[in-house]
C-alpha cells in the first residue's frame, strides 16, 4: 500500500503541468480540462470501490488486489501514451473504473475475529498510504525533470506492476470472511451508514487544505517567491501528523472507550480547526493545522475496524468510496466558498462538519448493540 499510494502521488504531481504542455486551447478552457482529467478517476472510483468490494468478498481479494493493481499500471502507461486532452481524460476515467486497492485491502484487514488485530491492520494500512502520498510528490517531480512527465508516468506504472508482484507472490492468502459463528454480530445498514459519513466528513476536514494554500499563503504575507517552500513544509507537516496519528491508535483504543474517543477527536479536530481563523503567523498555523490532523485521523481505523470484520465487500466499498469522494469533494467546498467568502468562513463550515458527525457516534453505538 505505500508504494501504491506513492506511485499515485508521484504520477499526480506533474500531471498538471502535462495538460498544460498538451492543451492547445485557452488557459480558462485548460483549467477547465484540468479540473475534470485530476478529478474524474476519483468521480469513478466513488462507483467501482463498493462493486470490486463485493466480487472480492464472495471470492479472493488477494486476486482482485493483484489484477487492480496490474490494470492501474497498465493505465498509467496508457496516460503516458495520450497526446490530447480527451484521449488523457478517457485514461483518467478508465483507471477510476480499475476500483480502489484500498478498498480490497481493507476486506483482507479485516478477515479475522480480533477487533484489536483488525484495527491495527487498518491502521497500518492507513499510515502506509499517508506516507507515499507525503514521499511521492517530492520524488515525482524530480522524477518528471530528469526523465520527462511521460517517463514519470511509465515508471510509476512500473510501481504499480511491481506492488502486484510482491502481493501476488509474498502475501498468503486471506481466510475466509468472518461468519456469524466467528463474529459477535453482523452488520447493519444504518452503521454502515453512520461510519460513512463520519468518515467523509473528517476526510474532507483533511483533504480540503492543499486546495486554498496559495489564499492562505498570501493572507500571511509570504512572499511570493517562498510560497512553494511553506507550502510544501505544510504539507509535509499534515503528512507526518495523519502517519502519527493513525499509528497511535492501537494506543488510544486501549486507553479510552470508542465511542468517546472518537467523538473526542472529531471535536478536538473542529476545535483546531475553527482557530485557524485566528491564526496570526504562518508558524502558528502549521501547528494548530499538526494538531488538527493529529486528532482526525485516528477517526478512519478506529470507525473503520469493527466494521470491517462483518461487513461484505460492498459496505466496505462503500465507507471507503466516502474516503474517495472527501478528496474530490473537500478542495471543491473549500474552494467554492472562498471565492464568495473569507477563510474564516471555510474553516468554521468545515469544523461545523467534522461536529455534526459526533452525533453519528453515539447513534452507531445505539444502533449496533447486540
Amino acid at each position: 500500500m505505500f508504494f501504491g499510494s506513492f506511485a499515485w502521488s508521484f504520477v499526480f504531481v506533474s500531471l498538471p503541468f502535462h495538460i498544460q504542455r498538451i492543451s492547445p486551447l485557452d488557459p480558462a478552457a485548460t483549467l477547465r480540462w484540468t479540473g475534470w482529467i485530476l478529478g474524474i478517476t476519483s468521480l469513478v472510483t466513488v462507483v467501482t470501490a463498493p462493486v470490486w468490494g463485493r466480487y472480492a468478498a464472495r471470492g479472493d481479494p488477494k486476486a482482485c488486489y493483484v489484477a487492480v493493481e496490474a490494470l492501474q499500471g497498465l493505465g498509467f502507461f496508457v496516460m503516458a501514451l495520450a497526446t490530447t486532452l480527451p484521449e488523457l481524460f478517457f485514461a483518467r476515467l478508465i483507471l477510476g473504473a480499475m476500483g480502489a486497492a484500498s478498498t480490497l485491502a481493507f476486506i483482507m484487514a479485516g478477515r479475522l475475529p480480533d477487533t484489536d488485530a483488525v484495527r491495527r491492520r487498518i491502521a497500518a494500512l492507513q499510515s502506509s498510504m499517508t506516507v507515499g502520498q507525503v514521499i511521492g510528490p517530492l520524488v515525482g517531480a524530480i522524477a518528471a525533470a530528469r526523465l520527462g512527465i511521460r517517463g514519470s508516468f511509465v515508471l510509476g506504472g512500473a510501481i504499480l506492476l511491481g506492488c502486484a508482484a510482491i502481493v501476488h507472490w509474498g502475501v498468503p492468502r486471506p481466510p475466509g470472511p468472518v461468519t456469524a459463528t466467528t463474529a459477535a454480530r453482523p452488520v447493519r445498514r444504518r452503521e454502515v451508514a453512520a461510519v460513512t459519513l463520519i468518515v467523509l466528513g473528517g476526510s474532507i476536514q483533511i483533504f480540503f487544505f492543499t486546495s486554498i494554500l496559495p489564499h492562505v499563503l498570501t493572507g500571511f504575507d509570504v512572499e511570493a517567491s517562498r510560497h512553494l517552500e511553506v507550502g510544501g513544509m505544510l504539507i509535509f507537516v499534515t503528512g507526518v501528523a495523519a502517519a502519527l496519528g493513525a499509528m497511535a491508535v492501537p494506543r488510544l483504543a486501549e486507553l479510552f472507550p470508542e465511542r468517546r474517543l472518537v467523538a473526542a477527536l472529531l471535536v478536538t479536530s473542529s476545535i483546531c480547526l475553527a482557530a485557524f481563523a485566528a491564526a496570526s503567523s504562518v508558524w502558528l498555523y502549521g501547528g494548530l493545522r499538526f494538531l488538527q490532523v493529529l486528532s482526525i485521523a485516528p477517526v478512519f481505523p478506529l470507525v473503520v475496524a469493527r466494521v470491517a470484520q462483518h461487513a461484505g465487500g460492498a459496505a466496505i466499498g462503500v465507507i471507503n468510496s466516502a474516503r474517495i469522494g472527501a478528496g474530490f469533494l473537500g478542495p471543491v467546498v473549500a474552494t467554492t466558498l472562498l471565492t464568495w467568502s473569507s477563510p474564516g468562513a471555510v474553516y468554521v463550515l468545515l469544523a461545523a462538519i467534522g461536529l455534526a458527525c459526533v452525533p453519528l457516534v453515539r447513534l452507531r453505538e445505539v444502533r449496533t448493540a447486540p
